[in-house]
């Protein structure tokens, strides 16, 4: 399982016309698919059974704290370096805000705290949002790709929902994995919900 901020439908699909053509020219790149786009805040692994009740309790808490947010997905970059790339992805633009960057920070803190807490684990390094768009089997030098790809600035969308998706790996097409949603949760629904004292 994971628990991820999804981008809505026009910001995957206008992802998805700029890398269309791009696309095609992707020899020995697997392309991510647009529907399973999503920035990962907290990669929690096997949740088992009888820790979900509490870790939906926790992340619903954790979720509410946390203040909405506006992102656009834009630029590019390589894991784990561009000369040795594996990953390919766009990373995630608050317009320079270091207010709204740190807030994202934080969601991802709170994320990975209440899998921990729950018991449920969490599993991840160093936080760096961004989406992933390609993988490859054997390291590429991808400067190439990462120029072309630094060109894209998407559209801005509110970062308003944690989504808690549990992945069934080789479920999906062409043996990829099957995406199912959990639990969604409105970010700082707590302060919007509040009735005077």
């Amino acid at each position: 399982m994971f628990v991820a901020l999804v981008p809505p439908d026009d910001a995957v699909e206008d992802l998805a016309e700029f890398l269309g053509p791009r696309q095609e020219a992707g020899g020995g790149l697997r392309w991510t698919v647009p529907e399973q786009w999503h920035v990962t805040l907290a990669f929690l692994g096997d949740v088992h059974d009888r820790h979900l009740d509490d870790l939906v309790e926790r992340l619903g808490r954790a979720a509410a704290r946390r203040t909405p947010v506006d992102l656009a997905l834009a630029g590019a970059g390589a894991f784990p370096n561009p000369a040795r790339a594996k990953v390919l992805w766009t990373g995630v633009d608050a317009g320079g805000d270091p207010t709204a960057e740190e807030e994202v920070r934080r969601m991802a803190t709170g994320a990975r705290a209440a899998g921990a807490k729950s018991g449920a684990g969490e599993d991840g390094g160093r936080f760096h949002p961004h989406v992933t768009l390609a993988r490859v089997g054997r390291p590429i030098e991808a400067t190439r790709w990462l120029r072309v790809l630094d060109h894209y600035n998407g559209p801005v969308w509110p970062a308003d929902t944690w989504t808690l998706v549990e992945s069934h790996l080789g479920e999906g097409p062409r043996r990829r994995p099957r995406y199912e949603v959990v639990e969604t949760f409105p970010v700082g629904r707590a302060a919007r919900t509040e009735t005077p004292a």
